[in-house]
């Protein structure tokens, strides 16, 4: 039974993983307002305040594929070595000034495949 348990917990897991993805412009657009998974490689960083940081994913500012808004205060991450790391972001799917943003704000919706 046990065996059975942690097989389980481990396809559902490697499910989840993989259900992560990179959109493409279009399906990014078809999933406004939805909270879905993206993942991509961190090309830049800003620092605005203690309570915004964004994460430019896949090309720097102003040529980036996304960009991860992390907004608050509960996401505590090494931002000085983060440049160049595969990571993957789970938030609500948004545009801001007509370019794709997922906005986090919990420490969960970050991960490191």
């Amino acid at each position: 039974m046990k065996k059975l348990l942690f097989l389980f917990v481990f396809l559902v897991s490697f499910a989840v993983r993989s259900s992560a993805q990179t959109f493409n412009a279009e399906d990014f657009k078809n999933n406004l307002g939805k909270s879905k998974s993206l993942c991509d490689t961190v090309s830049s960083i800003k620092i605005f305040s203690d309570t915004l940081t964004l994460i430019n994913m896949g090309g720097n500012y102003p040529n980036q594929k996304y960009t991860i808004a992390v907004k608050g205060n509960k996401i505590v991450l090494d931002w000085a070595n983060l440049k160049g790391k595969r990571l993957c972001a789970t938030g609500v799917f948004e545009m801001h000034k007509n370019r794709p943003e997922v906005v986090v704000g919990q420490p969960d919706q970050i991960t490191f495949p």
